[in-house]
């Protein structure tokens, strides 16, 4: 990648896309697209073809999805898969029409089977059923990866499918009906330290094991990849460390300053009961993550929105 390649970030307000744009510009690279969703509805085939035909970028980062929660996912059934498909195809068929050689889509270790054999290579993809509460996304992730391995083998595109692990990092969501694991317990820990709550309530059992991923460092791993020519097939991006559902309420409330108890409301679901990526793929071509998990929920927590400068 030459620092004066013209980058597109499509979701560059979200989580991922907000730290793909960060890591490119300490990196130097000084032309780098992006477009609200006021100015490019990704769900208008038309305009995203337009305008990709228009710009030509030379490299396309597709952050841009329809994300959330084990409760946003098993409600909005219909919404997450529609929305995550319309977006990964007119992204990357457009890309495809405007002879864009370059692109690099985003997955999620949810298109796994729910029972995958642990740590889960690559290669366990499609090999057993999905996770039941969001196998609409998940499907949705698993057609954006066979797009772009399918340009790959007809068009000759080198369209890389990253896997990432649980995500979590500043501009995370924290609303507590769509949000992920991590930042629904760093608001619900804090909230319940500034009420005065005794009881952290946690969904579930807490025996679940979780990966988890500074979002910084995955955008370091991502633009690792493409700066290194990778044109294999996806790859798994992770720590290759894991930890209880238990574990992590735990060093959240350390990380808060909570003192209280947990309680587990077993009403709730766990979801997938382990979901740990093997990263030796990604290690073998010299990349490795670099923040910790307590490190990592340190820094999210100091810039959650939720935050008073009281805190």
């Amino acid at each position: 990648m030459k620092r004066d390649a013209k980058i597109y970030v499509a979701g560059h307000n979200g989580m991922v896309g907000s730290a793909l744009v960060r890591n490119l510009e300490a990196r130097g690279y000084s032309s780098i697209l992006t477009r609200s969703r006021a100015q490019l509805d990704l769900l208008d085939q038309k305009a995203v073809f337009e305008f990709l035909a228009t710009e030509r970028p030379d490299y396309v980062f597709i952050a841009a999805a329809k994300v959330g929660g084990i409760l946003a996912n098993d409600t909005l059934r219909a919404d997450f898969l529609a929305q995550n498909l319309g977006i990964e195809l007119n992204l990357i068929e457009g890309a495809h029409r405007a002879g864009i050689q370059e692109l690099m889509f985003l997955g999620s270790s949810c298109i796994y089977p729910r029972d995958c054999p642990q740590p889960i290579r690559e290669e366990y993809l499609l090999t057993g059923p999905l996770e039941k509460t969001n196998e609409p996304y998940a499907i949705a992730k698993i057609a954006g990866l066979k797009l772009c391995e399918s340009f790959n083998r007809q068009y000759g595109r080198r369209y890389v499918g990253a896997m990432p692990t649980n995500l979590y990092g500043p501009n995370d969501n924290y609303d507590l009906a769509s949000s992920h694991v991590l930042p629904a317990l760093l608001r619900k820990a804090h909230e319940a330290k500034v009420s005065g709550n005794p009881e952290l309530v946690v969904w579930g059992s807490g025996t679940p094991r979780r990966e988890f991923l500074y979002v910084d460092d995955l955008a370091d791993a991502c633009v690792y990849l493409m700066e290194s020519g990778y044109s294999g097939d996806l790859i798994n991006i992770g720590t290759g460390v894991d930890v209880t559902i238990r574990e992590l309420a735990e060093t959240v409330m350390k990380t808060v300053g909570y003192s209280g108890t947990i309680r587990f409301d077993a009403s709730k679901p766990d979801g997938t009961p382990r979901k740990l990526l093997d990263v030796s793929r990604l290690s073998s071509l010299g990349w490795k993550a670099r923040t910790s998990l307590e490190d990592g929920i340190r820094r999210a927590y100091a810039v959650a929105p939720f935050m008073t400068p009281t805190n």
